[in-house]
């Protein structure tokens, strides 16, 4: 059935008008925001009559519009699946006398936690997730930690797809649940080093991290630890690989500070190490005796290294210790008891680099850099696997190569490859190529693009093209492996991401540049991309479909207004499409802490005006666009469900072409359905819709 022949929603229309620092706006939509929505993050099910009926029309209707693809989204399904091992175990992390891994049994959604004895080898199961996830809809786990005397495994678990975690205790030597499990909380947890205390954050009404409590790790009475007065702040908390400091850090994403607990006293009142400075980030790693500071500090925009005695914190004891490099972004840190190691971008990519405790004078130039082989790829500092211990992990991909994870040996420089991707459907790198092109902005900046396309692709603007983009939160879009690109690569398509601003690929300045009053800049980054790739040869304009999730869904919202003749579809996962409205409303989860990303539509006349003038669902055009599917999740603290509702609604009413589609997870929240395979099927229909698309586009 064409699918002109088959009639959407039709959702009632009641407008509302909104004033807000002597400006109006009109709402017709408002009313599929459920005024109860806390209440449905923790129970779907309570959920508004009407609005449930709507969605479900609106789920109704994609599938009927899609429906003559769904046995293409099968076959791209089990693709995927064939892509992954049935049956698979990671690395073993080694803690004293234990190994401790996970596995997936054979075809399992979910893996198996696990340990051994490095000595003897019997495999002891400390949590069946598989098992337990089969009592729910949705189940996702989420941290997960050992006590350091082995004898605990602690565990949160989210069952609707909120991010509402409880967390559980589990003895191992008896291999019961301990009573009372934390409810309420964000999922993050710490074990104090002696095995007593459990540290846990709390989840508010409002969905946000607003405490931080202690209590007895077997159950006990929660004691108030800290408490963060301002909205707008983001918490968690760590020990220190050196087992001496637990650390609490608050903060957004342009200022934070770290408070510290003596391990040793894990009861003690935290104390601040170094005031907060609005404007400075730090973190920081303990190294012997010593903490390295993570700073950007002294106008230092790409972050360097300081140092300072772990008893004498304060920013007047700080002294260099890797100074600023312009050009070198400094991106994490991790140390040993001889040996500190750092990741840090260069030219697009990321580096390792090694120096030994007691090296004094030119750090940079003395320490030790770990090879890579391809100029485009993704690389993930794992870490120091003990303190005591010269062994550091990492993991390297490309777009053509898959995950390797080496452990490498500080005291000789050399590495072992301990395990490689499997592809058991078959991969042959040499079938393919990556390429690192750049494209040029319109103020003269170069946005870095990577390409995965088979080897000899012809450049004669013939192959259809999936243009992937984020662009927010300094977040990167690294050039990792991806099983499922090939599905479309190995149909003639060519794949690309663009590196647009807004991420940190170019530096944090290749950030700032894209937030606030730059913000316009990403989405401008992503039409030039596009631009590029069309001049090139790679595609031509309305071969493309754009994808993106999130930010990356505000991504796709705004190059949908601004340019919808370049694009044959555009699918919108989790899209931040409403953006005027959610961020001036002060109890969704992410609002205050937002505002330092976006503005402050509520305070800021100027931010409200940029923000409206960006804003997707307050700036679609009476014109043709392309097919826009938007997907949400019913349970999603982070992009509401009734974003892409609204969106959609609205688009329908407005512009013309198409059709819009929107899907929402009954079952699910902002990553969509939980399990290896199964989040799959999402992935499947995006690219059944990208190819429906084109296929379209070539009809018309």
């Amino acid at each position: 059935m064409s699918y002109t022949k088959i009639l959407p929603p039709n959702p009632r229309q009641e407008p509302i008008t909104i004033t807000q620092l002597g400006r109006t706006r009109s709402d017709s939509y408002a009313w599929m925001k459920d005024e109860n929505w806390q209440q449905v993050l923790r129970n779907p099910a309570t959920l508004r009559s009407d609005i449930a009926t709507h969605l479900k029309e609106e789920n109704s209707y994609a599938e009927a519009v899609l429906a003559e693809v769904a046995p293409l989204q099968a076959e791209l399904l089990k693709e995927m699946i064939g892509r992954i091992p049935p049956a698979e175990e990671s690395v073993p992390v080694p803690d004293g006398p234990w190994d401790y891994y996970t596995r997936f049994k054979e075809k399992a959604q979910h893996p198996l936690y696990a340990r051994r004895l490095r000595t003897e080898g019997q495999e002891e199961i400390l949590l069946d997730v598989d098992a337990l996830a089969k009592n729910f809809e949705y189940y996702a786990l989420g941290h997960t930690a050992h006590s350091a005397n082995h004898n605990y495994f602690i565990y949160s678990e989210d069952v609707q797809g909120s991010e509402i975690y409880r967390i559980q205790v589990k003895d191992l030597k008896t291999g019961a649940l301990c009573p009372s499990p934390v409810e309420s909380t964000t999922g993050s947890f710490t074990i104090s080093p002696d095995s007593e205390w459990l540290f846990w954050i709390y989840r508010d009404d409002n969905g946000r991290p607003s405490r931080i409590y202690r209590r007895p790790l077997t159950g006990g009475e929660d004691v108030l630890v800290f408490d963060e007065t301002d909205p707008g702040f983001f918490l968690s908390i760590t020990t220190s690989a050196s087992r001496k400091w637990i650390m609490i850090e608050r903060g957004d994403h342009d200022t934070n500070e770290t408070l510290l607990i003596p391990a040793s006293n894990p009861t003690a009142i935290p104390f601040v190490a170094a005031p907060l400075v609005r404007g400075e980030r730090y973190s920081l790693t303990h190294w012997n005796d010593r903490f390295i500071i993570l700073t950007n500090i002294n106008g230092a925009i790409d972050f360097q290294f300081m140092q300072t005695p772990d008893h004498q914190t304060g920013r007047e004891h700080w002294k260099a210790f890797l100074p600023y490099k312009e050009g070198h972004f400094l991106l994490d840190a991790t140390a040993s008891r001889d040996y500190f190691a750092w990741a840090e971008r260069k030219d697009g990519n990321i580096h390792i680099r090694v120096t030994k405790f007691g090296v004094t004078g030119d750090i940079r130039s003395q320490a030790t850099t770990i090879a890579m082989d391809e100029p485009a790829y993704d690389l993930t500092l794992l870490g120091m696997l003990e303190y005591n211990s010269p062994i550091l992990r990492y993991v390297y991909q490309s777009p053509t190569t898959p995950a390797h994870w080496y452990d490498y040996d500080l005291s000789n420089n050399t590495r072992q490859l301990m395990k490689v991707r499997e592809v058991p459907s078959g991969h042959n790198p040499d079938q393919y190529e990556t390429r690192r092109l750049f494209a040029t902005a319109t103020n003269g900046e170069t946005i870095p693009i990577t390409v995965l396309m088979k080897k000899g692709q012809p450049l004669n603007s013939t192959a259809p093209l999936l243009l992937y983009g984020y662009g927010s939160y300094g977040i990167p879009m690294d050039a990792s492996f991806s099983t499922t690109a090939f599905s479309l690569v190995d149909r003639g398509w060519i794949y690309a991401i663009a590196h647009i601003r807004g991420g940190t690929e170019k530096g944090w300045n290749w950030f700032l540049q894209g937030r606030g009053k730059t913000k316009p800049n990403t989405f401008t980054d992503f039409i030039a991309s596009a631009h590029y790739l069309i001049s090139q040869g790679y595609t031509r304009a309305g071969h493309i479909v754009a994808h993106g999730g999130s930010a990356g869904g505000l991504l796709m919202g705004a190059i949908a207004n601004m340019a919808p003749d370049l694009f044959a579809g555009i699918a919108a996962q989790v899209p931040f499409v409403d953006m005027l409205n959610t961020m001036s409303d002060v109890s969704l989860p992410l609002t205050p802490p937002e505002w330092p990303e976006w503005g402050n539509p509520l305070e800021d006349p100027e931010a409200y005006d940029l923000i409206e003038s960006y804003s997707p669902y307050d700036n679609i055009q009476a014109c043709p666009y392309p097919p826009i599917l938007a997907m949400g999740g019913l349970s999603d603290p982070r992009v509401t469900y009734w974003e892409p509702a609204k969106w959609i609604a609205k688009l329908r009413e407005i512009a013309s072409g198409g059709p819009f589609l929107c899907r929402i997870n009954m079952d699910a929240g902002h990553g969509g359905s939980s399990g290896r395979f199964k989040r799959l099927e999402e992935v499947a229909l995006v690219q059944a819709f990208a190819l429906w698309s084109i296929q379209k586009a070539k009809t018309n």
